[in-house]
């Protein structure tokens, strides 16, 4: 009687853990629609005007130059925090979710900043490619610093659990 007990536990926390796994695939799913729309489809603040912009689609390969423009040249304090902020924060859960439905260890890290990198790689090239937007080597910077925060996250939240 005290296996049989034993094994049910054993199959609901299975169950459960397959629930779990789950829920993050589906808000990793939902989080993927948010920022596609966000950068695919949605009004591009500050960067550029679309079609009636300065000559269509535009990029940056210097590493650091937009940061810079947007930092020294912004008319408030608040604007480069929105625009660069919001590239870092918009990774973030990506970062999480994504070592959540992985292993725990140094290597989910790395992984997972890849992943980043290769999201924002994506995003940047339909930019460029598909919508009159700026393809940016400072955004696919910034994103992956947000997918490695996330990944650092919950690699410190495993390592300080008891």
């Amino acid at each position: 009687m005290h296996k049989l007990d034993i094994d049910l536990d054993k199959s609901t926390n299975k169950h459960s853990i397959s629930m779990w796994n789950i829920l993050l695939w589906i808000l990793l799913g939902i989080y993927l629609l948010f920022v596609f729309y966000l950068t695919l489809f949605a009004w591009n603040y500050g960067s550029s005007y679309g079609p009636v912009g300065p000559g269509g689609r535009h990029y940056n390969l210097v590493l650091f130059r937009s940061i810079y423009n947007i930092t020294m040249y912004s008319g408030n304090w608040e604007q480069p925090l929105r625009i660069l902020g919001g590239n870092v924060l918009m990774f973030i859960p990506f970062g999480i979710l994504t070592s959540l439905l992985m292993k725990e260890g140094v290597k989910t890290v790395v992984t997972v900043t890849f992943f980043s990198f290769l999201l924002s790689f994506f995003i940047e090239m339909n930019q460029f490619i598909f919508t009159y937007r700026v393809a940016n080597v400072d955004d696919l910077l910034l994103n992956t610093i947000g997918g490695l925060l996330g990944a650092l996250f919950i690699f410190f939240c495993r390592y300080l659990k008891p």
